[in-house]
């Protein structure tokens, strides 16, 4: 299911592509097609590009972006390998469990590059790629962006640390707002929030961040990777303990029949009946 061995990126299978100009190391989501939908293998790219990326000297800062429509529209579920699979549910949900923490150990490796991160959002930012956005250190979108974690609304828990993210950003009040319903908020509630340092019309939106992007890249490097580890170091305080307990809690409900009911409903366009099962 998982290829956690090949370190290469066949031609034509890319999720993600990397260019470096002027000092910024631009990461694009590139399957506009599949509203940069994610995957397994999104997750090995994403780390393969962050070993790429954190000894690269001529790299002074990421500029996270998307091609097409959306930034990320969140799970791919048409993509392979998908589902993980057990001769036991408690096979399985062991397997989804290491499957999960393989995921956050490549989130880890981009999160704690050295090289700032400005992310650039548009359009749909859902799930897993609200997630993404999160790990930036600097977040920019343009007006027209749709944020939300909906996993509750098909029976998982949030899965790659979104829901603390926020909170960390935000208070423990509105990620569980966010999180506990699935509502989507635009783009000016986002800021509002501090979940964005800048809004811009989406004719904009990537001059803005290359703006932002382009000031760090001119700075100090050795300066800017300190401030980045020490604000780090005070407002991940706790994460990693707390992202091994997601982990569990996503493994559990992915394997619950809730989950499977939820992503049936979603499928047929109807409203889940859940159980607690």
């Amino acid at each position: 299911m998982i290829d956690t061995l090949s370190r290469e990126i066949p031609e034509g299978e890319e999720r993600l592509t990397l260019r470096v100009e002027d000092g910024i190391g631009i990461l694009t989501l590139c399957r506009p097609e599949k509203l940069n939908g994610w995957s397994w293998e999104s997750s090995r790219q994403l780390g393969l590009m962050a070993d790429r990326i954190r000894f690269d000297e001529s790299i002074r800062v990421v500029l996270l972006r998307a091609e097409g429509r959306a930034f990320c529209a969140g799970i791919d579920v048409t993509a392979p390998g998908g589902a993980i699979t057990g001769r036991s549910p408690a096979e399985r949900t062991h397997r989804y469990y290491e499957g999960i923490r393989w995921v956050h150990e490549r989130f880890a490796a981009f999160a704690r590059l050295p090289q700032p991160v400005v992310a650039a959002v548009q359009g749909y930012c859902l799930g897993f790629g609200f997630e993404l956005a999160l790990m930036a250190d600097i977040r920019v979108a343009s007006d027209d962006a749709v944020f939300a974690l909906p996993e509750a609304q098909i029976g998982v828990a949030v899965d790659a640390g979104g829901d603390m993210r926020i909170a960390r950003e935000a208070g423990a009040g509105w990620a569980k707002l966010l999180a506990l319903t699935g509502r989507r908020i635009d783009a000016t509630t986002a800021e509002s929030l501090g979940l964005l340092q800048l809004v811009a019309p989406r004719e904009k939106l990537e001059g803005a961040a290359r703006e932002i992007a382009a000031e760090i890249a001119s700075n100090a490097p050795l300066a800017v990777r300190a401030v980045k580890r020490s604000i780090d170091a005070y407002a991940d305080s706790g994460m990693a303990e707390a992202l091994d307990r997601t982990a569990l809690a996503a493994a559990l409900t992915l394997t619950s029949e809730d989950a499977k009911e939820g992503y049936s409903a979603k499928a047929s366009r109807r409203s889940p009946d859940f159980e607690g099962r």
